[in-house]
């Protein structure tokens, strides 16, 4: 195995030729985890280094740039910015104004306004329980 160290630059550079014959040159490692960091980086919606929000960050699922994108980025904002206990409490009037939009627009927010009716028939149905446990689960697992 050889080794070379080349001209002084902003990084020192170390290449190193393998047993097979493959050079690797330490500039494309530390370059290759410079370009692994940037796009980690894009692939989170919030940097709090920074405070800044990727409202292009495929994480987000293209909300932000839909019809209720202004809605969604207002609730989302309030949210991570948000230094209420619990977190968000002081975003409900956001994401209802949210929410509002997407109801205006099912032809484009059909599987968030379902998501959000089968939550509330849930919570309906929670509160329909008149607090007996012995609904046809809970008889199963006594008789097992």
């Amino acid at each position: 195995m050889a080794t070379s160290q080349s001209t002084p630059t902003a990084e020192p550079t170390i290449s190193t030729e393998t047993a097979s014959g493959v050079v690797i040159d330490t500039a494309d490692l530390g370059n290759a985890a410079k370009a692994e960091e940037k796009e980690e980086e894009q692939s989170q919606a919030f940097n709090p280094e920074t405070g800044e929000i990727n409202w292009d960050c495929p994480c987000l699922g293209g909300m932000a740039q839909g019809t209720c994108g202004e809605e969604f980025k207002a609730a989302f904002s309030c949210f991570i910015y948000s230094e209420e206990e619990p977190k968000g409490m002081d975003c409900v009037d956001a994401f209802k104004a949210m929410q509002d939009c997407f109801r205006a627009h099912p032809e484009e927010y059909a599987n968030e306004i379902g998501d959000d009716e089968d939550q509330e028939e849930d919570s309906e149905a929670d509160a329909e329980d008149d607090g007996n446990d012995t609904d046809l689960e809970d008889i199963q697992d006594k008789k097992n």
